[in-house]
């Protein structure tokens, strides 16, 4: 663990490409730096990830062209219910510092949230327990490629994501394949998020995403530099500013890795922060972020490498489903 007398000044930054395409000795010293980052911070950028530019560039501009609809437009789609996540929530219709059971005002932001896209369905996917999980995804009318652009975004974010958890699995010694059977059926989610230019000076306290924990395995995040704003908080108590390198993803654990990990690893506090006030007429920013989470019964409990004597367990098991709905629902401003 990086040593709490040098302060962090900045994420790691990881090319995952000879993980992909190098000897043991290679792929070993990849997940040791991911293992390194996932204790210090729980943070990291990764290049290397094998993600066409071409897809990045025409999801972006893709996003982008929908929150520039008309508000009737956007509504049409709206989210049908507060536990419901697909379709688009407006300007301050979130705030996600509540999922820590903190009081705070809404978030500055509006988004559009999607789900699985190749659900092939049976008894699995119908039974009371799913909830909406695999509900149908609420596609707007414009842009006319939304939805091929998002459902191949998806698809490709959810094998990134598969991928990592290869190599998080190596990076706790156990078999590559360990996470398989519990993302297999996956519930992961899509979001993109536009943070207008602000017109209006924030209420105190307000940000445009207020500090919150994700709550699954990993998040990827692909985020113009334009404003910036995101920040992590360190072990220590400090913030460290994430500034994105060009075509690389920004990656954080969720909760699940740190209770699997008994805390060795860390879900780490973050947030998005405004603009300076000399700024906040042309601060619009969007950020395009996969939550990869596992099956909805997947049981979340401590590794059997990360407990023993002198180490107990800290946490309870509980089915991932449970861990969702209890921090979703507390941030609903419906």
């Amino acid at each position: 663990m990086l040593s709490h007398s040098v302060k962090m000044e900045t994420i790691p930054v990881i090319d995952l490409s000879a993980y992909f395409t190098g000897e043991y000795s290679a792929r070993r010293r990849v997940a040791a730096e991911v293992n390194r980052a996932c204790e210090d911070i729980g943070f990291f950028l990764v290049k290397g990830h094998g993600v066409a530019p071409d897809l990045l560039s025409q999801t972006y501009e893709t996003a982008a062209a929908f929150f520039r609809l008309p508000a009737e437009e956007k509504l049409r789609i709206r989210q049908p219910a507060p536990d419901v996540s697909r379709g688009y929530t407006p300007f301050k219709g979130e705030t996600l510092a509540a999922s820590l059971g903190e009081p705070a005002p809404a978030d500055l932001k509006e988004m559009i949230d999607m789900g699985p896209v190749d659900v092939p369905g049976g008894e699995y996917y119908e039974r009371a327990e799913v909830g909406h999980h695999f509900d149908s995804n609420l596609w707007p009318r414009e842009p006319a490629i939304f939805r091929p652009v998002m459902e191949s975004y998806y698809r490709r974010m959810n094998r990134l994501a598969n991928d990592l958890m290869s190599i998080f699995a190596f990076a706790l010694d156990l078999p590559e394949d360990f996470f398989f059977d519990k993302l297999d059926r996956n519930m992961s989610a899509l979001r993109v998020i536009c943070y207008p230019e602000q017109y209006d000076q924030p209420q105190p306290g307000q940000l445009r995403s207020g500090a919150h924990t994700d709550y699954g395995t990993l998040t990827l995040l692909w985020s113009d530099k334009a404003v910036g704003g995101l920040q992590v908080r360190h072990r220590d108590g400090y913030w460290v500013n994430v500034v994105p390198e060009p075509e690389s993803y920004v990656v954080n654990i969720g909760d699940c890795m740190q209770i699997w990990t008994n805390d060795r690893w860390i879900s780490t506090l973050h947030r998005v922060v405004n603009p300076p006030p000399e700024q906040a007429l042309a601060a619009r920013r969007h950020s395009i972020v996969f939550f990869h989470q596992p099956n909805y019964d997947s049981m979340i409990e401590t590794l059997p490498s990360c407990y023993g004597p002198g180490r107990p367990k800290k946490y309870e098991p509980f089915t991932y489903s449970e861990h969702w709905m209890r921090k979703w629902m507390a941030t609903k401003n419906y």
